[in-house]
């Protein structure tokens, strides 16, 4: 599944990258968020975190080839930022995506580009590297800075987006571009012009503040 390590994070973070190495197929879908949302709360000491979790979502992806285009659609992106440290961590089940143009199609991209039942899932984890008040309303430019996870093959990546806060909601919003190969994605000549060496990827997400209790 893939090194689900927060980049730039404090040492204690650096706990949480040891540990996934050690145990990391013991973790599938939202069990990585959730491991993670407990760590923050221990890590907290009893202080007051303000945390936003994902409450609906939208990840699709676009394949555009020569001979043919490939889109798919997930609303099962899970996630949470702690707004104190600008921590952030997202994962998406591979399984929740649908569309394709045939049900071979999605076949193939579980079982020979994926490799869903080894790496079931894509992450990214790591931190906003820029300053936001979160609680002011208002929508800013963001970058996000972080491991990201698909095959099991994590890159380093700085992706670029926006955040708007309305009262206690925000809203997340990104476009990325995804190379195959740099997460060892290999595609059969024979399909090599319907398949896109790179992905074009958009994400929206809405998440709702944490009520402290």
């Amino acid at each position: 599944m893939g090194e689900y390590a927060l980049a730039e994070t404090t040492g204690s973070f650096r706990v949480v990258q040891r540990f996934f190495r050690r145990f990391k197929y013991y973790f599938h879908g939202p069990g990585y968020v959730i491991f993670l949302c407990c760590f923050l709360s221990s890590a907290s000491h009893a202080q007051q975190r303000d945390r936003y979790f994902i409450a609906s979502s939208k990840v699709k992806f676009i394949s555009k080839a020569s001979l043919e285009t490939i889109e798919a659609v997930s609303t099962e992106l899970k996630g949470v930022i702690d707004t104190d440290t600008r921590s952030f961590a997202f994962t998406v089940h591979n399984n929740s995506f649908e569309g394709f143009n045939s049900p071979l199609q999605k076949d193939h991209f579980h079982e020979n580009y994926l490799e869903s039942g080894k790496n079931p899932n894509c992450t990214f984890s790591g931190k906003i590297i820029d300053e936001i008040d979160f609680s002011r309303d208002g929508t800013y430019p963001v970058r996000a800075k972080g491991i990201l996870v698909i095959k099991g093959i994590g890159q380093e990546r700085i992706i670029k987006g926006s955040i708007s806060i309305k009262g206690t909601d925000l809203f997340l919003s990104a476009d990325l571009s995804v190379l195959l190969s740099d997460h060892e994605i290999r595609i059969p000549r024979i399909v090599q012009q319907k398949i896109a060496p790179e992905i074009e990827v958009s994400i929206q997400a809405k998440l709702k503040k944490e009520v402290q209790r």
